[in-house]
């Protein structure tokens, strides 16, 4: 797989040995106008997400609509079935009794926007994923307990190989290297 030239390369990774440096570096990325950018860090380090790369997020406007779709089908199907295909006369109410349906239209409406939201997250995060490119370069494994590392992808409009590679090594890492694909 050729990308922007550079053979099978994904970007290039810097390590940092704490969330400051990681901050700090992110920072000044994206001051440097680098959009396709990447940090993979032991913990949730505050303020990074805003500096990274802004991903599109479907799920505040799709868990609604499928709440409502849900509630929406849970009462048609519990009024068609009452009104067309088994008609009971319980107690003289009328067949289509709304009140008695509202408790199973809202099991139903949260089962449909439960559903909805699991699988969105699922395909929004990409998952699953059992290989990633990152897992390529070296000393990633330690981003899972220690260290800190922020990824310059060859996607990116502004990548160089020297002069991004000039750039990382800018910012003080601890070691910067190239990920293979």
């Amino acid at each position: 797989m050729t990308t922007n030239g550079n053979g099978g390369l994904y970007g290039i990774v810097a390590e940092f040995e704490d969330a400051d440096s990681l901050l700090v570096a992110a920072r000044q990325t994206r001051e440097a106008g680098y959009k396709s950018v990447r940090a993979f860090t032991p913990y949730h380090v505050e303020g990074l997400a805003d500096l990274l790369e802004k991903r599109i997020n479907m799920l505040p406007y799709l868990i609604p609509a499928a709440l409502f779709f849900g509630a929406f089908m849970g009462y048609i199907l519990q009024s068609y079935t009452s009104v067309f295909t088994y008609q009971l006369n319980v107690g003289g109410r009328p067949p289509d009794s709304w009140p008695a349906f509202m408790l199973i239209t809202f099991e139903i409406a949260i089962l449909t926007a439960a559903f909805v939201a699991f699988f969105l997250m699922f395909a929004q995060n990409g998952l699953p994923q059992p290989y990633h490119p990152i897992f390529n370069a070296p000393n990633i494994e330690t981003a899972s307990h220690s260290r800190f590392f922020l990824c310059i992808e060859v996607t990116d409009q502004q990548f160089d190989l020297e002069n991004t590679t000039a750039f990382l090594q800018g910012l003080e890492p601890v070691a910067v290297s190239e990920v293979q694909i």
